[in-house]
C-alpha cells in the first residue's frame, strides 16, 4: 500500500501530524504529500485558482465553485500518480491510530475504491476556522479513500478530469457505477465531533478543524492530536 496525503500550508502542523501518527502504527510506510505547488509545476494541476478574504475559488469550475483546502483535486490524481496496487489517500487533518493495511482484510478486488459512506449533511455553514462549508453528495467520502489502482473503472478517471470536471461532480465519485464504490468500517474515517466515536477506531478525522488553526475554540479530540505534536 502507497499512502498520499493531501497537504495545504496553512496545515502543515496538521499534515506533520498525520505523517507522526503514520510512523506510529505503521514504520515501514512512507507517505507523499501531495503539495499543489509542486504538482503545478508538474502539470499535473492545471485548473484555475483565486483566494480572497481567506476563501479559495476554484475559476476553472462555471459557476465558480469555493473550496476550503489545497488538495480538493489533487486527491484524485492518487490512482493516476500510482496507476498499480493499492493506494490510500487521506486528508492532512487525521490522526492514524491503527496500521491502515488493515483495511485490506476482507476488500474485494471487484471494488475500485473502498471509503467509509458517511450519511453525513452538515448543520454548520463554516469550518476550519471561518472556511464555507459546501453541502454535495456522498459528502466526506472523499476525505479517506482506498483506491485500486489496477481497477480498469479507475482508467475513467483522467487527468482532463481531475482539471476540468466540477468538483461536486469529483466528490460524488461520478465515473464510478454505486457497485463499483465499497464500504469501508466506519472506524477508518471517524468525523471527530461530528459522530459518536466507533469502535474499533483506525482513523480519527477532525473535519471540523483542530489545534492547528488560529481562532480554534477546541474539539474534544485535540489532546490526543497534541499527543503527536
Amino acid at each position: 500500500m502507497k499512502v498520499y496525503i493531501g497537504y495545504d500550508e496553512r496545515e502543515e502542523q496538521a499534515a506533520e501530524v498525520a505523517i507522526k501518527s503514520l510512523r506510529a502504527v505503521a514504520r515501514d510506510l512512507t507517505p507523499e504529500l501531495l503539495c499543489l505547488p509542486k504538482l503545478v509545476d508538474q502539470g499535473l494541476i492545471t485548473r484555475t485558482f483565486d483566494r480572497r478574504g481567506g476563501q479559495g475559488y476554484d475559476l476553472t469550475a462555471m459557476p465558480s465553485e469555493t473550496f476550503s483546502t489545497d488538495f480538493k483535486f489533487s486527491r484524485f490524481l492518487t490512482p493516476i500518480i500510482c496507476q498499480e496496487g493499492y493506494a490510500l489517500f487521506v486528508d492532512c487533518d487525521v490522526v492514524f491510530l491503527e496500521d491502515p493495511r488493515a483495511m485490506l482484510r476482507g476488500v474485494s478486488a471487484a471494488h475500485a475504491v473502498n471509503v467509509v459512506k458517511h450519511a453525513y449533511v452538515p448543520d454548520e455553514s463554516f469550518k476550519m476556522v471561518n472556511q464555507k462549508q459546501a453541502v454535495y453528495p456522498r459528502k466526506n467520502w472523499s476525505s479517506v479513500m482506498l483506491f485500486n489502482c489496477e481497477h480498469a473503472a479507475n482508467r475513467r478517471l483522467s487527468l482532463r478530469d481531475v482539471n476540468e470536471r466540477p468538483g461536486r461532480d469529483l466528490h460524488a465519485f461520478y465515473w464510478l457505477a454505486d457497485g463499483e464504490i465499497g464500504a469501508l468500517h466506519g472506524g477508518w474515517n471517524w468525523l471527530v465531533d461530528v459522530q459518536p466515536r466507533p469502535n474499533p477506531l483506525g482513523i480519527a478525522h477532525m473535519t471540523l478543524g483542530g489545534p492547528w488553526l488560529p481562532g480554534w475554540t477546541g474539539g474534544s479530540f485535540d489532546d490526543e492530536w497534541r499527543g503527536f505534536r
